[in-house]
């Protein structure tokens, strides 16, 4: 058992390796953002619908209401990731990485609202530890400003599908929510790019970058999405969520060694970086804490 947790462990902190590596591809792919996004969510939609169907055999059939709702939430997943590549595209990586912190800020605010539940202390004082770190990053790279806005509403829109996930979770398997999230943002995109005109720009990519997307598509998102529903049964939430806080740390340190100049921050904002990721963490064992002196009472 201690030798299948220990191999769970490696694989989860590979997924979030792998999904740190996500920012560097965005910034070695020359397309812009829409593009990106448009192809990574179709070739995503691919591989996880031949995966479910012809590998595990497994049924798509889901009912018209939860269809509608995975529809919706896949929305939001579509313009998490455009924020997210576009943040990247008009800053640089660590820009992009450093306000996804901001994720746990906005869930402390949504999640009571949505799961009907009281607010945590400890939340809002992380809440606040947070806010004055971004303060912080504004202040001393404002010339990544519209990098920092499209980064928060990156963190926005990526807290708000993560969040209705949660209330949907178990009425059907992973696999069929996550497909369809993928696919039904695609469709979304298409609608969009059709209404605004955009649909032609997705002819203007090169050989190199629809390679690049493809694997981005496949192997940094299809297999960690896919893994990381496995994992769940060797490993505690707790502990993926702890170490999902780990993605911005792996693509910072990643993007520094990779891109060079153009990755290199003020002190400012590694020393907010680290307090942020640092608070995340201790929020976490805190309520972990919490968690287990509530069993605890219970039993």
């Amino acid at each position: 058992m201690a030798v299948l947790k220990n191999s769970a462990l490696f694989r989860l902190h590979l997924i979030v390796f792998l999904w740190g590596f996500t920012a560097i591809l965005g910034k070695l792919i020359h397309v812009n953002a829409q593009i990106l996004v448009f192809y990574r969510m179709l070739f995503a939609a691919f591989f996880l619908f031949v995966f479910i169907r012809f590998f595990k055999r497994d049924s798509l059939k889901i009912s018209r209401k939860l269809l509608i709702q995975l529809s919706i939430i896949g929305g939001f997943m579509a313009f998490h990731w455009l924020f997210f590549f576009h943040s990247i595209k008009v800053s640089n990586v660590s820009i992009a990485l450093s306000c996804l912190s901001l994720s746990t800020l906005f869930a402390a605010i949504l999640e009571p609202i949505i799961f009907k539940r009281k607010i945590d202390l400890s939340e809002v004082i992380m809440g606040i530890v947070i806010v004055i770190c971004m303060g912080m990053i504004f202040k001393t790279e404002f010339h990544y400003k519209e990098g920092i806005f499209f980064g928060i509403l990156t963190a926005l829109f990526g807290t708000i599908f993560s969040v209705f996930n949660g209330k949907i979770y178990g009425k059907t398997s992973s696999g069929n929510i996550i497909f369809y999230e993928i696919f039904a943002g695609f469709l979304i995109l298409t609608v969009f790019y059709l209404v605004t005109g955009q649909i032609t720009q997705l002819n203007e990519i090169s050989y190199r970058d629809l390679s690049l997307i493809i694997l981005l598509a496949s192997v940094f998102t299809a297999f960690p999405m896919l893994e990381s529903i496995k994992l769940m049964k060797y490993i505690s939430p707790f502990t993926l969520i702890l170490t999902v806080n780990l993605e911005p740390v792996y693509g910072i340190i990643l993007a520094f060694f990779i891109f060079g100049d153009s990755e290199q921050m003020s002190p400012v904002f590694y020393i907010a970086s680290l307090i942020m990721i640092l608070a995340i963490v201790a929020n976490g064992v805190i309520k972990a804490r919490k968690t287990a002196n509530t069993q605890k009472v219970e039993i």
